[in-house]
């Protein structure tokens, strides 16, 4: 990994680096995130396997036809590639549990693992040792994008996500494919031409579950086309007129996308969701579930909730709550704290479709305050989920708590332990419990593993 960066080629750099990028690159510490950035990732993608939106998803995927080249996870089919990474993807970024990394303000390992999956079951005798390296390379190279971007593509109302996805998911798979750093180039630039999400869709459409999906395929079409000779934009990062960043974003922090390459690993800021809502609003979960916790409070006893916390927070999760389906309330702040209130959790059970007039939850919303604060503000884009959180209880005592980070961050962790519980939660809806022990097993070792086939049928149910 000797070739000089430099920010006047960050497509070129980008590239080069996802191409070249060896196992013998990687720090130990990035190795064992990556097997739980996957164990993660597959966990969301066989819970989202049994979802009403994924199973539209998957019935015209399968509709429509295609070789039988990969596994539709938590299914006893299999299709095309293409499809394949288009269903799981969806999966995996179905109920708001996937992975995500502050700066970058994305979600990556629904699309990178997908990916790795189905070209691993595809090409065939690909062995634990590169599934792992083109999982970083698709993380490396999706969070730069994102990092550069600096939050200023979703004040545009696009989803990082779904838009800076489509590089991880290109990297990922052109790396397993063997594509050369001028393939991978093109690649990038197929994929970024492509690139789409609205964030409208956050306020109840099923499309926003899709997004994921539709980055995931459109990085390995890239990939594939890319593979054949077919020519994407080759500057597509900092083409000055309808490049990327020009038409996403009108700031960019270009030195995010090389500076460190190949020494600061991004990868290693990724951080998992104990919650089953977008992250903007885990630290404000979290700072109510601390003062319930050590007060023994009940929902009754709660006066007022007053949460203060960035502009971008207010903006992304601080509408006024509306029953319209499951990814509003996933995405609401006032509908999350009413259920961590009620139930003390927000997760599977919240957030069914059964609940979401709930009037006990409907009640107890006015309670509940959202206001931004300019200190946060200032902090930067590194603090975007920074939170105050006071509670007034009925009888006029004031409770307080406050973070910087969100649970699940590098910052302010979750264990390994409660990471390994809720990827047996999540899989276990999907598959038996000696089938999720398997899987847990053999991704524990994934460096090891002799071939990825191996692990996608242990993803596959009997028909």
């Amino acid at each position: 990994m000797n070739d000089r960066i430099t920010l006047a080629e960050p497509t070129r750099a980008l590239a080069a680096y996802a191409s070249r990028l060896a196992y013998r690159d990687l720090p130990r510490e990035v190795v064992a995130k990556s097997r739980l950035c996957a164990l993660d990732a597959i966990g969301c993608m066989l819970h989202g396997s049994t979802l009403p939106w994924t199973r539209i998803v998957r019935d015209v995927a399968l509709e429509q036809g295609g070789a039988p080249q990969a596994v539709v996870i938590g299914t006893p089919h299999r299709t095309a590639v293409t499809q394949a990474v288009l269903v799981n993807s969806t999966a995996g970024h179905g109920f708001e549990l996937d992975d995500a990394h502050t700066r970058a303000s994305m979600h990556v390992g629904s699309m990178t693992v997908s990916s790795a999956l189905a070209i691993g079951e595809w090409k065939g005798r690909i062995d634990g040792r590169d599934f792992v390296t083109a999982l970083v390379a698709g993380y490396e190279a999706g969070l730069r994008i994102g990092a550069a971007g600096a939050g200023n593509i979703f004040k545009r109302g696009f989803h990082s996500a779904a838009v800076c996805g489509v590089f991880a998911a290109a990297a990922t798979a052109g790396r397993l494919i063997g594509l050369d750093a001028g393939q991978m180039q093109h690649a990038f630039g197929i994929a970024g031409s492509l690139a789409s999400g609205l964030m409208a869709a956050q306020e109840g459409a099923m499309v926003k579950r899709l997004h994921s999906g539709r980055a995931a395929q459109t990085g390995v079409y890239a990939a594939l086309l890319a593979s054949r000779g077919f020519t994407g934009i080759p500057n597509v990062l900092e083409a000055p007129f309808g490049g990327f960043f020009s038409a996403m974003t009108d700031q960019c922090q270009p030195e995010a996308l090389t500076a460190g390459l190949g020494r600061t690993w991004e990868t290693l800021a990724v951080g998992f969701k104990p919650y089953a809502t977008a992250g903007a609003i885990h630290a404000s979960l979290q700072g109510l579930d601390d003062i319930m916790g050590r007060t023994r409070l009940t929902a009754d006893d709660i006066a007022e909730i007053s949460v203060r916390c960035t502009s971008y927070c207010q903006r992304h999760v601080a509408w006024p709550y509306r029953p319209q389906g499951v990814a509003s309330a996933q995405l609401n702040i006032y509908y999350a704290l009413a259920v961590m209130a009620l139930d003390r959790d927000a997760m599977i059970e919240q957030f069914r479709e059964e609940r979401l007039g709930d009037p006990r939850i409907l009640d107890f919303i006015p309670r509940i305050r959202v206001d931004s604060d300019p200190r946060f503000d200032a902090m930067g884009n590194d603090y975007r989920y920074a939170v105050s959180l006071t509670l007034r209880t009925r009888n006029g005592e004031s409770l307080a708590f406050e973070t910087l980070h969100r649970p699940g961050t590098r910052e302010n962790p979750v264990s390994e332990a409660r990471l390994k519980s809720k990827f047996a939660l999540l899989a276990g809806c999907a598959l038996p419990g000696d089938r999720v022990q398997a899987v847990l097993e053999m991704v524990n070792e994934l460096e090891q593993l002799d071939d990825s086939r191996r692990l996608s049928q242990l993803l596959a149910v009997p028909a």
